[in-house]
């Protein structure tokens, strides 16, 4: 029945997509899995970029060192165990039995291999701020690699299930421009073609260490139209479309073919306040910018409900979650009564966005600060533009702004650190108090001590708001209806965790 079914819906797609131009010719068979994009991958090397529709594609065709299962845990994967020296020493256990694409085995060497080329500032990373407190990898044995760290790392592990493993020799041959192009891996599928700006192939891989996928094929599709990608999804031209926001999501509730799929992921909207500059260097008028913001209203009436209010810059996906914690509660008529005791009302104030921010979002939080008699108005820029002002120093950046954080490592170090401690560059507030801790908590193995510390942290937060958290923000796939498949939290897309349905 499934076969027919999918012939059938194939020959339907050909019909009802030939006449748009953003249409890609359907699935022909249900060994293949077609999955759309919103873009094309900017890199398959692993080492050079870590955007969403690269990491799609890319995390199949390599395997990390480890790895998270899907209740997010951290795993083992080409490690299979691992044991602490000392606080800056970790060795590592390899597998014995992994092999390239091309035959070749996987060594302990290719493994230190890949750490060094990632912390190689020459290298140039844009991953290398998730692992510049590696100092070196080295191949201390057969099936042996030690990693030397700056110092305790507690967050060593969390960072490196991003880490994907390259073979040295393949690296060296090809040159970084050549692996790219045509990368090998280890991982449960192979490197198989590139159409640029249309799609990337892979083939299962039947020699692969571990689960095996059930598609002896796949292909990632680039299909940049929202509305394009759910035409192809239910009419059979596609298996899995990314990207979708709750009003599209809703067009799939009813749908014989497809259906939605959600999940809560680490990433958190919110507010940005400079305390450095007025009227938010008075702690009433900050105050009176988080009881404004109506969380439910924003989650329910423009979200969907598929996303979560949120109390800290944090979610229980997060090592270092403050359970119970309450931030201000929504209340308009104290939010006035602030902002006037603070002689603000009518100051004028520029809330700094960018395009690739939901401005139905920014719209309705401006719009409900300026409620309390602060007089708002949006300063939209280019994402350059925003990202250069938002990391300037700290009386140059934007008076208030709206921003999504995700550090993809499922630990608060990653969010906190950089928003708050006053060498980061994304910080505004120099506060001797909270550098201390959050440098005490980064620097210790104790998980006690951390969590006290970053309760701490997160109490300030919501005390003296720097910031405001808003939501945590779902995630949204569109699946055909036989589609078997749980998204996770850290946004990873595993082919071979996905089957149909019997």
């Amino acid at each position: 029945m499934l076969t027919v079914s999918r012939s059938i819906r194939s020959t339907l797609a050909g019909l009802l997509l030939a006449c748009s131009p953003l249409a890609l010719a359907p699935a022909l068979a249900k060994d293949l899995l077609v999955v759309d994009l919103v873009n094309e991958p900017s890199s398959l090397d692993p080492h050079k970029q870590w955007n969403p529709d690269s990491y799609y594609v890319y995390r199949n065709i390599f395997d990390n060192l480890v790895t998270r299962d899907d209740a997010g845990a951290i795993a083992p994967q080409i490690a299979t165990e691992w044991k602490y020296n000392s606080d800056s020493e970790v060795v590592f256990t390899i597998r014995s039995d992994v092999k390239f694409h091309d035959g070749t085995p996987l060594t302990a060497k290719d493994v230190a291999f890949s750490v060094n080329r990632i912390i190689d500032k020459t290298f140039a990373s844009p991953q290398l701020g998730q692992f510049n407190k590696i100092l070196s990898a080295t191949a201390t044995g057969e099936h042996e690699v030690t990693l030397k760290t700056d110092g305790a790392y507690p967050v060593l592990l969390a960072q490196l299930v991003k880490l994907s493993i390259v073979p040295q020799h393949a690296v060296e041959a090809k040159g970084n421009d050549g692996f790219n192009a045509a990368p090998v891996g280890s991982g449960p599928y192979k490197f198989t073609e590139w159409q640029r700006g249309v799609s990337v192939k892979l083939a299962r891989n039947d020699d692969y260490w571990g689960e095996k996928g059930v598609f002896p094929t796949a292909e990632f599709r680039a299909v940049p139209d929202a509305a394009t990608r759910i035409a192809n999804l239910q009419a059979g031209a596609s298996d899995l479309v990314v990207g979708l926001d709750a009003d599209l999501a809703a067009q799939l509730k009813s749908s014989a073919a497809a259906k939605p799929l959600s999940v809560l992921t680490e990433r958190i909207g919110y507010v940005k306040l400079n305390p450095n500059l007025p009227p938010f260097n008075d702690k009433r008028v900050r105050e009176a910018v988080a009881r404004s913001i109506d969380k439910d209203a924003i989650v329910n009436g423009l979200l969907g409900g598929v996303d979560k209010p949120v109390d800290q810059m944090a979610t229980s996906a997060h090592f270092g979650y403050v359970d119970g914690l309450k931030g201000y509660p929504y209340d308009p008529a104290e939010a006035k009564r602030l902002v006037k005791a603070a002689g603000a009302d009518g100051k004028p104030i520029v809330f700094a966005t960018a395009p690739t921010f939901d401005q139905r979002i920014v719209q309705a939080v401006a719009q409900m600060i300026s409620d309390t008699g602060l007089a708002v108005n949006i300063e939209m820029t280019d994402m350059a533009t925003y990202l250069k002002k938002a990391q300037s120093a700290p009386a140059s950046q934007p008076l208030i702004s709206f921003g999504r954080w995700s550090c993809a490592c499922q630990d608060v170090d990653g969010v906190l650190f950089s928003l708050l401690h006053s060498s980061s560059s994304w910080a505004s507030v120099s506060d001797h108090k909270i550098d201390q801790l959050l440098e005490n908590a980064r620097n210790t193995l104790d998980e006690k001590v951390r969590l006290a510390d970053y309760k701490t942290v997160s109490t300030y937060v919501a005390e003296e708001v720097p910031l405001v958290p808003i939501y945590q923000a779902a995630i949204i796939y569109g699946a055909a209806k036989n589609l078997e498949w749980q998204p996770t939290a850290n946004e990873s897309l595993f082919l071979n965790r996905i089957k149909w349905a019997d």
